[in-house]
């Protein structure tokens, strides 16, 4: 079998992964102004060079910072763009038992890419994953900084972003650009491997998100053709050599969810039109629904599976696990599926309810489920 020399791997995993208390403590000493930000990150670096090579000897292929600057998956990213900026919103996200802290991303002037962040924090990682492993660079995808910031969570918000942003296609057009300058800097930092994550698309499998989000009834159709031509046009015109993933999600954080259904009303758009080299998909409960939306799967595209949830501590059934494989490879031929938890160990800080433990034998598990099924390791 040939050689496969970037993501998705058939052991994979999503991004995060939970912070050591020391990182934890560490910030909470740097918002409580005991610390500085230079203090703040010489212990972001110390614990990220322990993640990478903990990675690497769990027999990783890719390797991530954890998400370890971050407070959040998506909004630190949105921070980090020009045009953009923090702001406590009225209240956090609903899940499905708990609210999460409060904050948003408020327009407040042009948005744009230049001197993002993310890529000196990629230039770290890329640094320690050295020969054999890939580093990869997880953020929102388009669609998420553009759901963020046309949302009102909090007084003024819409006032402030139709000041700058008059009409929609404006803000779009905008939000695409923003991306292609940061996507180029990573690229020219060395970056070969970017996840978008995105959880708009499991608002939409929820066939309750009105009511769980306050949002307005949409189209599918519309929402979803908006969807994918924002993504798409964030890819455009990338480096043949550089892999752009996606992972959906229906929410996580502190190991509960915001939203359930199956992929049945976004497969004919994302599975079918996204311009993405894999997606990684939530698979790890009922939740999720069945896999015939993989019917609509672009011939050649590969699918991450998540199977593993990184929710809870106990481990899955091997057998079970392969035959959901199985079962999978009726809509999407084998060799194109690949293996992973449903999402993130720490989407946000808190993380989720499980110890690092139990988080390594999640990915163990995958390692022998993957050895098992692929012949490979």
């Amino acid at each position: 079998m040939a050689s496969v020399t970037n993501a998705p791997f058939r052991c994979d995993v999503v991004g995060s992964f939970l912070r050591p208390d020391v990182l934890k403590q560490a910030r909470a000493d740097f918002n409580a102004g005991v610390i500085d930000a230079c203090q703040l990150k010489t212990v972001e670096d110390v614990a990220i060079r322990d993640l990478v090579a903990k990675q690497k000897a769990a027999g990783l292929k890719v390797v991530t910072d954890g998400e370890f600057r971050r407070s959040y998956w998506h909004l630190d990213f949105m921070w980090g763009l020009q045009g953009i900026e923090r702001s406590a919103s009225r209240q956090g996200y609903m899940f499905h038992d708990e609210e999460t802290t409060a904050d948003t991303a408020v327009v407040t002037g042009q948005i744009s890419g230049e001197n993002h962040p993310f890529v000196e924090h990629f230039k770290f990682v890329k640094a320690l994953a050295g020969n054999g492993h890939v580093a990869r660079q997880t953020m929102p995808a388009p669609i998420q900084t553009f759901s963020e910031v046309t949302l009102d969570r909090i007084d003024g918000q819409q006032e402030s972003l139709r000041k700058v942003y008059p009409t929609d296609e404006e803000l779009v057009d905008a939000i695409a650009a923003a991306y292609k300058t940061v996507i180029a800097d990573l690229y020219a930092a060395g970056c070969r491997n970017i996840q978008f994550d995105d959880c708009t698309w499991g608002i939409y499998c929820d066939t309750d998100f009105v009511a769980k989000t306050g949002m307005q009834a949409v189209d599918i159709q519309k929402v979803s053709e908006l969807g994918v031509a924002l993504n798409n046009a964030a890819i455009e015109g990338k480096p043949d050599d550089l892999v752009i993933n996606t992972h959906v999600c229906r929410g996580n954080y502190h190991s509960t969810y915001a939203f359930e259904g199956g992929y049945d009303p976004i497969a004919p758009y994302l599975f079918a039109k996204e311009n993405v080299n894999a997606f990684y998909l939530e698979f790890d409960t009922p939740r999720a629904g069945g896999f015939g939306p993989l019917q609509h799967v672009a011939e050649g595209k590969k699918v991450v599976l998540g199977l593993i949830t990184s929710k809870q501590p106990g481990l899955e059934d091997k057998e079970t696990v392969k035959a959901r494989i199985k079962e999978a490879s009726q809509y999407v031929p084998l060799e194109n599926l690949y293996l992973s938890p449903q999402c993130g160990f720490a989407s946000c800080e808190i993380g989720n309810k499980l110890t690092e433990d139990e988080q390594w034998a999640k990915i163990a598990l995958i390692q022998e489920i993957a050895g098992e099924v692929w012949g490979e390791n």
